[in-house]
């Protein structure tokens, strides 16, 4: 049987969003020439929620965007007929892009990010932007603004429901079996 814990409610959720976003503006100076770009599927929804933010403080909105990383994985294959799903509909060239995701785990994600971030040009820096630090990295990488850090053993799952509602929560599960190489993704449920 499953064990369940919430380590953090809709409130904790809400207030990292928003220190992640005063952070992000106070290390650039401000929003210009910043772009947001979320990992598909947890840090799609946080990147939105993190550029509504913004929006609220600076008063101008920032670009933000989708990045399906799939094709850049090295420990997953993209199923036979599979579409790519990123939806980036502005320039990086220049700008300074926070990459933006739920978890961080082996960070294998994250590098597979970068590798599509950079296949589609040339930005100024990238910066890394975590709700939830998990530990157990596999790669030297390291997230430049983190909501929360969470050890955890390799037992266990964070689930993330952070999409501004009532419910959004984090959650630590324990006693359920780990995901097979096929279905492992960083992220809503890792």
């Amino acid at each position: 049987m499953a064990e369940r814990t919430v380590v953090m409610d809709a409130q904790a959720v809400s207030r990292a969003v928003t220190r992640i976003s005063f952070e992000i503006l106070e290390r650039n100076r401000g929003a210009e020439d910043l772009c947001l770009i979320g990992i598909q599927a947890g840090g799609a929804g946080l990147a939105r929620r993190i550029a509504a933010r913004i929006e609220e403080i600076e008063g101008r909105r920032v670009d933000c965007g989708a990045l399906d990383i799939t094709l850049y994985r090295d420990d997953i294959a993209a199923p036979a007929g599979y579409a790519e799903s990123t939806c980036i509909d502005f320039a990086i060239d220049g700008k300074r892009v926070v990459l933006i995701d739920d978890v961080i785990y082996t960070g294998r994600s994250v590098r597979a990010a970068i590798d599509a971030i950079m296949s589609r040009g040339r930005p100024q820096n990238i910066q890394l932007a975590i709700l939830v630090d998990r530990g157990h990295r596999e790669l030297p990488i390291r997230a430049d603004f983190i909501g929360k850090n969470l050890p955890t053993s390799k037992e266990e799952r964070v689930e993330v429901l952070a999409d501004g509602g009532p419910e959004d929560c984090v959650a630590i599960v324990k006693g359920e079996a780990r995901y097979t190489a096929d279905e492992h993704k960083e992220g809503t449920t890792v």
